[in-house]
């Protein structure tokens, strides 16, 4: 088991993946995409538990073959190069017709080299089981020296063809999608690792062809680079589905509230009881929770809010090039750390009523939170207003 740790380890990241996926897979079944994702995370999942050496042996004792695991696992590895190449095709996009003609295209192809992996095996003799080091083994056996070939081959152009498309997409999508290039980059990594790997494997066949051992090159420089780009492929795959989706939005949403509500989560809950989350509450509860504090803390403070802090925060801000849209979070923020620091000073003198009975005729209505956030914790305006400076001097 200890072999194949770090296989196992990115097949349990497939697995997770597929999981995260399985409701989205299950209501849109009907969708080409969706039917590519799912045949990717399948297919991956099967080889990183069939290709550890402890799972190859089990597999050969299992069927009572010495190395049957060997075309299974070539097998399943070269179906994982069609479907990551169909699913990149996908999930770039394109003209329908051209996408189910290059998925067709796709499947043939490598459906065709699957099959003659078996064919070739049958063939062959390998009565030797070798768990470690098949490839260099029998490199030089017939039929089984055109099963490597060929495996190797669609596995070349299957790594290759995931790392170009996906440093091709990565280099033109939105910026603003982190996530998708997130995952996108970590896919490009992963698949210049395997092409690390190929290069390996083909290397130290190559010298059996010539005579030489280079077998270290396949037996221990090739899998820890397989294990590596497991890893970062089956990553890279799971972060685009993880941080599209609503939990991960909620949850980028609630932590970037976080420096709002440990501000203001005092003044909300001033003399009132309320009731507090539990450890199982989903994200979703939390972020309306904590927007809730939010706006409450807002609504006690707005008594203490000085228009003429934000005035001169507005200014400062225009000062330093923001625009109109900008200067008014940051002149906002700053209002309200001027009215926290102002509540907190009157509540430790024991006056806590010093603030205007009315509220003040500006309201921090409309502006959005996480922006608000943003500007509460980084803005150095709004650092001169929480230390009471004056704000339009220390920002000039």
């Amino acid at each position: 088991m200890k072999d194949g740790l770090p296989l196992y380890l990115a097949g349990s990241v497939l697995v997770l993946a597929l999981l995260i996926k399985a409701p989205a897979l299950r209501r849109g079944w009907d969708q080409p995409l969706m039917r590519a994702v799912c045949a990717l995370l399948v297919v991956g999942c099967l080889l990183t538990f069939l290709a550890p050496p402890p799972s190859l042996a089990a597999v050969n004792r299992l069927t009572g073959v010495a190395n049957f695991a060997a075309p299974l696992v070539y097998g399943v590895l070269t179906a994982f190069s069609g479907a990551s190449i169909v699913l990149i095709l996908h999930w770039a996009g394109g003209p329908a017709a051209a996408l189910r003609r290059a998925t067709w295209v796709t499947v043939a192809v490598f459906g065709a080299v699957t099959v003659l992996i078996v064919a070739f095996f049958v063939l062959g003799d390998a009565r030797v089981e070798r768990l470690r080091d098949l490839d260099t083994y029998y490199a030089n056996t017939p039929w089984l020296r055109e099963m490597i070939v060929s495996y190797l081959l669609a596995h070349t152009v299957g790594s290759a063809a995931l790392s170009l498309l996906s440093l091709k997409w990565m280099l033109r999508v939105d910026p603003a999608l982190r996530p998708l290039r997130t995952g996108l980059a970590l896919l490009t990594l992963g698949g210049v690792l395997d092409l690390g790997y190929l290069v390996a494997k083909w290397a130290a066949v190559g010298a059996r062809w010539a005579g030489r051992d280079w077998d270290g090159l396949s037996t221990y420089v090739a899998p820890p680079l397989a294990s590596a780009a497991a890893l970062l492929v089956g990553t890279g795959f799971i972060v685009p589905m993880v941080g599209g989706s609503a939990a991960w939005r909620d949850f980028s949403q609630y932590r970037r509230l976080r420096p709002l509500w440990k501000a203001l989560h005092g003044f909300a809950h001033a003399g009132v009881a309320t009731v507090p989350l539990t450890w199982w509450s989903p994200v979703g509860i939390r972020l309306i929770h904590r927007e809730s504090v939010i706006d409450d803390g807002l609504l006690a403070l707005a008594s203490w809010f000085d228009p003429a802090v934000r005035t001169a925060a507005y200014g400062a801000a225009r000062r330093q090039g923001l625009t109109e849209a900008g200067a008014a979070v940051v002149a906002d923020a700053a209002m309200l750390a001027a009215a926290c620091r102002a509540r907190a000073a009157a509540e430790r003198s024991g006056a806590p009523g010093a603030g205007s009975a009315e509220p003040a005729p500006y309201r921090l209505d409309g502006q959005p939170l996480a922006a608000l956030a943003r500007e509460f914790r980084g803005s150095p305006i709004v650092e001169a207003a929480r230390r009471g400076l004056p704000v339009g001097r220390e920002a000039a």
